[in-house]
């Protein structure tokens, strides 16, 4: 009937616009963020081509062109700095700018805590696997987490995982569960993996899912 072909099409045009959508939202995000954090540098660079040709200032103050420009400008600063960063001049410099940012207390707690994040997901943790997965919001769910660092509880002795749980499909965002490593199942993802997992809703993932082994009562 031509309502179920028209009905069928429309939900097959919607299949296929989601993830075009989805994919746009994420890399506008990212490309505008990349942008607005090279816009300063731009107006500056605008102001002084003012001071020397207005006529200049005028012609080129665009909305697209000092979009593009910010955006260049942010990569090749971004460049700079990983270049600098693997240098062992660059690797004393950073180490000198962060000493200055541990002195100021509520800057030290965002940098440095945002740093120590990014420094644990590159690095395997040891005796543990990165990616986890735990039962959350309650048993016989389970999501994927990163595992962070494992702590001692006291008394008890335990081995307590700090565990970051990305929300879908953004994963900028989540929650932080302290599971016992006991409940932990671990997995054998890589990074890029687990967040394109997380990323595409679970529509990218591997054939195989890892579970806990169950527990001999006898």
């Amino acid at each position: 009937m031509p309502s179920l072909r028209i009905k069928r099409y429309l939900v097959t045009g919607l299949l296929t616009f989601i993830p075009l959508w989805v994919t746009w939202l994420v890399l506008s995000f990212v490309v505008n963020l990349l942008a607005g954090i090279g816009a300063p540098l731009v107006v500056v660079a605008m102001h002084a081509v003012g001071w020397v040709s207005p006529a200049t200032e005028a012609a080129i103050r665009d909305s697209w062109f000092t979009w593009l420009l910010a955006l260049v400008l942010t990569l090749a600063a971004l460049y700079l700095v990983g270049l600098l960063a693997s240098r062992v001049v660059g690797k004393r410099l950073i180490g000198a700018f962060d000493a200055v940012l541990n002195r100021i207390p509520l800057v030290q707690t965002i940098y440095g805590g945002t740093k120590k994040l990014m420094s644990v997901l590159q690095n395997q943790p040891g005796g543990l696997q990165r990616v986890v997965l735990v039962d959350f919001p309650r048993d016989g769910m389970k999501v994927v987490g990163f595992v962070t660092r494992v702590m001692v509880e006291e008394h008890s002795g335990r081995e307590i995982a700090a565990v970051y749980i990305p929300t879908t499909p953004n994963p900028t965002g989540g929650y932080l569960e302290l599971v016992p490593v006991e409940e932990l199942t671990p997995t054998d993802w890589t990074m890029d993996q687990a967040m394109a997992f997380i990323i595409s809703g679970g529509a990218v993932a591997p054939d195989i899912l890892p579970s806990r082994l169950p527990v001999d009562e006898t």
